[in-house]
């Protein structure tokens, strides 16, 4: 069995996509009509950036899912996955893959939430924490005696095994990195983000959200999902539809996905989308798992 995996927000790059529209008509239609749509050039900003417009996440976004988008429409009927899962703001590309939602809906859901993601991130000024080397039950335990004295800390990413990411507060993140330290972390980093993603701290964007993915139709799945809230694979639309709005302020449970898939039989991970961000995390959490990266054309077309 094999999954397809669609990469989240990090793994953006200048250029990305470019491969695709420059040697497929269908992706040129495609990126053409996402143009039209958001009412901008965002393949300009994919192909040529600057970079600092590129991680701007009300950007961010909606470039990854076009560039896994176009993966898909290069692959066509070549390669089909048994189930689909992603990333985060990857989620909204499996969605699409599994035909959840449409290309429009996909587009206009991932370009609010990137919109409201960045708003959020300037109102309530957050940030991110990567740890490494802790169970995750010590990573836990810090971030509840924080949150028991009035902080807001708590896990955004659950990674790999000895792999979290913690968001919240800026000043309250600074004050935890000791913590974890002195915990025995082998590595304590802060992240360039701009905002303390899957945290309390996007609540404000939820409301907004939830109302636009709540009259947007969502379809029965014709592969099974894993949702990052959850982790257990479903084929139900109106859990599919609860669970994207509970994940804006919810950990991505992406170790436990993983390993969930290996439960149910999966063997082979194909990564969709810019960079190999999930294939270390595949390689690190699934022993002796196959996986690969499908990224420009000449990757489709192997």
């Amino acid at each position: 069995m094999n999954a397809f995996l669609f990469t989240g927000q990090g793994s953006q790059v200048v250029g990305m996509g470019s491969s695709l529209f420059n040697e497929s008509n269908s992706v040129k239609q495609l990126i053409e009509k996402a143009n039209d749509l958001v009412g901008y050039s965002l393949s300009t900003i994919m192909f040529e950036g600057p970079e600092d417009t590129l991680k701007e996440t009300r950007y961010t976004q909606p470039a990854l899912f076009l560039h896994e988008a176009a993966i898909l429409s290069v692959l066509g009927d070549k390669l089909k996955p048994d189930c689909v899962a992603g990333h985060s703001l990857g989620e909204f590309s499996a969605y699409y893959a599994a035909g959840v939602l449409s290309f429009e809906d996909t587009l206009s859901i991932v370009c609010l939430r990137g919109s409201l993601m960045f708003e959020a991130g300037s109102k309530e000024k957050g940030g991110m924490l990567a740890v490494l080397g802790l169970e995750n039950s010590v990573v836990e335990s810090i971030c509840t005696d924080l949150n028991n004295n009035g902080k807001v800390v708590v896990p955004a990413n659950y990674n790999s095994p000895g792999q979290i990411v913690v968001s919240g507060k800026d000043k309250d993140i600074d004050d935890s990195m000791e913590l974890f330290k002195s915990a025995g972390a082998s590595m304590v980093k802060k992240l360039v983000v701009s905002g303390a993603f899957h945290s309390p701290l996007m609540e404000y964007a939820k409301e907004s959200l939830a109302t636009k993915i709540q009259n947007t139709s969502f379809l029965a799945p014709k592969y099974p999902v894993y949702p990052n809230v959850t982790a257990t694979k479903t084929t139900n639309p109106k859990l599919l539809k609860e669970l994207c709005i509970q994940q804006l302020t919810s950990p991505v449970r992406w170790a436990q996905t993983l390993e969930q898939m290996d439960n149910d039989g999966v063997d082979s991970y194909i990564e969709i989308g810019p960079g190999k961000v999930l294939q270390g995390l595949v390689k690190r959490t699934i022993k002796g798992a196959s996986f690969m990266g499908i990224d420009t054309y000449s990757d489709c077309k192997q």
